[in-house]
């Protein structure tokens, strides 16, 4: 395993542990509200905490996006290594005790995301992938699934949360995917949604107005697997704009022929 991987993932390892002592009384964790159905916890707060820990004692150098304290002050100092961290997808589920939520950790190096983490605390999933060397579910090594056509595919999504504004567009989108594929899915935590299209266990995903923390890592895993990840439009240009779709190759372009007019 790459060096700067094995730190990311004894990263993610340290705030699993705080997730997990949480998650046995998850009545007495404190929410705070961020907008409409955007919530943080103390427990988000103390594993972002212990991630940047982790990494900052054995890179101090590194900068640092984070989904609770955002950038670091080097973050805009030409700094090519950056760690993009989620410490806590699908908090939502979290607070409610339901089982789809994962850490999420990546490295940016030049502008090209080169090692990927999602853990799983509650089913001790640990995704990991180095750009060049593949992608790994507990250390075995997994693909894209071998689906495609769109009529047998299982797919992920997301849909707005913090407001209303997107919901009618959409229901148009979720009306033309339900009517092309085999089942819709919104389990809740990007970062794992991507994750099982890397493993097979989703043969596409799609969702927009994603965080660049919500896709760093899962895109990586995705990409090693052999799938393919870019925004409506088929182009790269997809973490920072947030549309997100991801998919083997196969279904990834009948998605984009589906979804593109929603760009």
């Amino acid at each position: 395993m790459h060096p700067m991987l094995n730190t990311a993932v004894k990263a993610a390892r340290r705030a699993a542990s705080i997730i997990n002592r949480a998650s046995f009384d998850v009545d007495r964790v404190k929410v705070t509200t961020k907008n409409h159905n955007d919530f943080v916890t103390e427990v988000d707060q103390a594993a972002e905490q212990a991630i940047i820990e982790v990494l900052k004692t054995a890179y101090p150098d590194h900068a640092i996006l984070a989904e609770e304290s955002g950038a670091s002050s080097n973050l805009h100092d030409e700094n090519e290594n950056v760690w993009i961290i989620d410490p806590l997808d699908g908090t939502t589920n979290f607070i409610h005790g339901f089982p789809q939520y994962c850490v999420s950790i990546a490295l940016q190096q030049k502008g090209q995301i080169t090692q990927a983490v999602v853990y799983d605390p509650t089913r001790n999933d640990l995704f990991t992938a180095t750009k060049g060397a593949g992608a790994f579910l507990n250390e075995k090594r997994i693909r894209v699934s071998r689906r495609d056509k769109m009529a047998d595919a299982l797919i992920g999504t997301g849909f707005p949360f913090r407001g209303t504004e997107g919901l009618d567009e959409y229901m148009k989108m979720f009306k033309i995917m339900t009517e092309k594929c085999a089942g819709l899915r919104r389990p809740g935590a990007a970062a794992l949604d991507l994750a099982y299209v890397a493993a097979g266990r989703l043969d596409g995903f799609f969702e927009k107005g994603l965080q660049p923390w919500d896709a760093a890592a899962g895109a990586l895993l995705v990409s090693e697997a052999g799938g393919i990840v870019a925004d409506f439009k088929g182009e790269s240009d997809y973490l920072y704009k947030g549309n997100v779709i991801a998919g083997t190759p196969k279904i990834f372009g009948q998605m984009v022929n589906l979804l593109s007019p929603f760009a």
